[in-house]
């Protein structure tokens, strides 16, 4: 990906990238002026700002850290993050789990808002329309949506949400040769890959030191900021255009008309489309994904899908300069520590994966 030569072209500058997580601590050295607070709806705003795990901070520094005072550069740092909290099982009280928004209130916020990109490191088991229906209303409004596949691959395999929705880019976690994640869930829903293994994540809320970590949330933070670089170089080019360029340069060794079920299109290479200032994005009303929307998911893997490696020339970033730590830096060897935990929803059980460790989602039943 070579970050460093991106940045001459593109850093992301005049792109809003909505990171619907944990929320999002604005005063991280890095963070500092990069998180536009009050953007937010109100309606859907409580405690954005204050990240309870750690995890939504790292994402936000992944795609838009500025790197100071050591922290985190992110993919993008010329862009700029509104935060958004959802519930999970470790907020502190039922106070504020009741309190925290639910994620179709949050897309539809997002959706009526001019921010770009909607990034959702974090996957559940269970489809629920009207998180389906919240989704089709951000693709309308000209929305480009990423979400992690899942990281229980080692363990068991199962279809993730809101990654195998229609309209929402499903990512993959690989490492630097290209070869996907062991944890790293597969299926049709798979659309592309990022790097996504030993990359500098907050070790938690205190904030005071990072640690190594592997998981598909990383990579799709990674991903969301390819698309920034992308938008903010070609303002006028739509998500499809956006999301159409980065299939059309993703690094394979298989046909793009045959995805793989462990990689998707291919491991991202936004740098493919910064430097080619005459390329042909297709056409602007055109989804790139429409034969994987029109079909569904269809299983988890159950098809006879490409080897689970991208093209070896397809490579991570380079580490930033000056001291500081790129977030998409990544090597190829690691093993994920990923643990899941399970939350009762009334008959139904759900769960939500984020980074290397995971933690379940607090949905309430108003809407169903």
């Amino acid at each position: 990906m070579k970050a460093d030569e991106m940045w001459k072209l593109s850093t992301g500058k005049g792109v809003k990238v909505a990171v619907v997580d944990t929320g999002v601590n604005p005063d991280t050295p890095s963070m500092k002026g990069q998180v536009l607070a009050g953007e937010v709806s109100k309606t859907v705003a409580y405690k954005a700002t204050e990240d309870y795990l750690g995890h939504g901070t790292t994402m936000a520094e992944i795609i838009a850290g500025t790197g100071v005072g050591d922290g985190l550069k992110g993919l993008a740092p010329g862009a700029k993050i509104v935060p958004y909290r959802i519930a999970t099982k470790r907020l502190k009280s039922a106070e504020e789990t009741e309190k925290a928004p639910a994620l179709p209130d949050v897309i539809r916020a997002i959706a009526d808002s001019d921010a770009k990109i909607i990034s959702m490191s974090f996957t559940e088991d269970i489809e629920r329309p009207e998180d389906l229906a919240a989704i089709k209303y951000a693709q309308s409004k000209g929305k480009l949506m990423f979400a992690g596949t899942g990281n229980d691959a080692a363990e068991e395999s199962f279809i993730g949400y809101p990654a195998a929705y229609p309209y929402v880019v499903g990512v993959a976690a690989a490492d630097e040769s290209g070869k996907v994640g062991k944890f790293s869930e597969h299926g049709n829903y798979v659309d592309l890959a990022a790097p996504g293994l030993d990359v500098p994540t907050w070790c938690d809320a205190t904030f005071r030191s990072y640690c190594d970590n592997s998981g598909t949330s990383l990579a799709t933070a990674i991903a969301s900021a390819s698309a920034a670089l992308i938008w903010s170089a070609h303002p006028d080019w739509t998500a499809n255009q956006v999301l159409a360029s980065l299939i059309e340069t993703a690094g394979r060794d298989w046909a793009k008309d045959d995805p793989s079920t462990y990689l998707g299109y291919g491991l991202i290479r936004p740098r493919k489309v910064l430097e080619d200032s005459n390329f042909n994005p297709g056409a602007a009303g055109t989804d790139p994904l429409a034969r994987e929307n029109a079909r569904g998911v269809t299983g988890v893997g159950t098809d006879n899908s490409p080897s689970p490696s991208a093209s070896t020339s397809s490579q991570p970033p380079k580490n930033a300069s000056g001291g500081q730590t790129s977030a998409a830096g990544s090597s190829a060897d690691s093993s994920d520590d990923n643990t899941t935990m399970w939350v009762a929803l009334g008959a139904a059980a759900a769960v939500l994966v984020i980074g290397g460790g995971a933690f379940a989602v607090v949905r309430s039943r108003r809407g169903v």
